[in-house]
């Protein structure tokens, strides 16, 4: 068992979280005294389904003040006004912990969302600081940071194989009402072969066989399923043209590699790259969800090629983030960062990359990829 970081909320809130990243085990473990829901077991969906008002009445019937956990709130969003009544009438003698693996319903259904009664938490896969920096970077960034990936590392090709056939493949398709499963999994394929690049849905749909329309739908499916995320260029304003088409990264590297189906094989430096990168992006996503500190990632590049990966910026600061797949820091790698820093765009920067020795070069701190987990754990790089 790992401890997980995120802070506990003292009002109802919302978990939002890929399915398998540990979101029930987490609440187990914070709320062992609570009522509980479990919208997954297909015989108490059916039963709050035919007897909606069971749901009401069981949690008034409750003696004193109490948590209720609703697990996978999505499968019945009908229950939210329920939940609102609950907390207009009882104000905070119950207090609600709603799970969510998707929320593509509760987005397009127009379902209450409980506005200003409930707080928005995410839930990711491990992080570094959650497995205490004890792990081997080349295995994390093959079979990735899901918790039973992690505790079963002898069958961790099986568990990643089996997620993304049962869970990407069955539940995404239902989510999006896809009738042709072949031709999402010919997406989900080019998809992830593409993790971390600039986005050309003409391409991809060329490449995979179907309309651009739908591959668009595709990717709104998989944001919407909390599987991937879209990363916006970034336009300070400088006197350059920039790139303006988003990046598509998938949520972690394992889940990526059995998509592409390399699990079995030995990584290659690009597909390495891309992958270090996902893991950072991963880690910067977890630490402003358990820090709390706002801000919007993106990332900057030219028509030429001059590329910041990162780019987190809140009101008027910006940091600016440089990943690099080597064990070795050239000066040239952070040409980038000192351009847009003596520009005044950028307050800060950093570099990651895979040596053992923390380095200053000019305005850069480059730091090795465990230093900068430490660091982003304890605040040092998002204030």
């Amino acid at each position: 068992m790992y401890t997980r970081l995120l802070p506990v909320p003292s009002h109802t809130f919302f978990l939002f979280g890929p399915r398998g990243t540990g979101k029930t085990t987490w609440l187990q473990q914070h709320f062992p005294a609570a009522k509980w829901f479990d919208l997954v077991r297909t015989e108490e969906l059916l039963r709050l389904m035919r007897r909606p008002e069971e749901f009401r009445t069981e949690i008034e019937a409750l003696l004193g003040d109490h948590w209720i956990v609703v697990d996978e709130i999505q499968k019945y969003p009908t229950l939210l006004n329920d939940v609102q009544a609950l907390i207009a009438t009882h104000g905070n003698r119950f207090r609600f912990a709603l799970t969510g693996s998707s929320a593509r319903k509760l987005r397009r259904m127009e379902v209450n969302l409980l506005a200003g009664r409930a707080l928005t938490r995410s839930f990711f896969p491990l992080t570094g600081a959650e497995l205490e920096y004890d792990f081997d970077i080349d295995d994390l960034l093959r079979f990735g940071c899901l918790p039973k990936v992690r505790t079963e590392p002898e069958i961790a090709v099986d568990i990643l194989e089996a997620y993304a056939a049962t869970y990407l493949k069955e539940e995404i398709q239902q989510e999006a009402l896809v009738k042709d499963l072949g031709s999402f999994t010919r997406f989900l394929d080019i998809a992830a072969l593409m993790n971390g690049q600039i986005v050309n849905v003409a391409a991809i749909a060329r490449d995979a066989a179907v309309a651009r329309p739908t591959v668009q739908r595709y990717f709104d499916t998989l944001i919407d399923t909390l599987i991937g995320v879209w990363l916006p260029a970034w336009r300070p304003r400088v006197k350059v043209k920039e790139v303006q088409h988003a990046k598509f990264y998938f949520f972690d590297p394992g889940v990526v590699n059995a998509l592409a189906g390399r699990l079995r094989d030995p990584l290659d430096k690009q597909d390495q790259g891309f992958l270090l990168e996902t893991l950072v992006l991963h880690e910067l996503r977890a630490a402003m969800t358990m820090r709390n500190c706002g801000g919007l990632l993106s990332y900057w590049r030219t028509p030429t090629g001059t590329e910041i990966d990162f780019i987190w910026s809140r009101a008027k600061i910006a940091i600016g983030i440089e990943i690099k797949l080597s064990t070795v820091w050239k000066r040239e790698f952070g040409a980038a960062l000192k351009e847009l820093h003596a520009a005044t765009h950028l307050q800060q920067c950093f570099a990651v990359y895979l040596g053992a020795t923390r380095l200053k070069d000019g305005p850069i701190e480059v730091l090795p990829l465990k230093t900068f987990m430490q660091a982003l754990a304890t605040g040092e790089i998002l204030p």
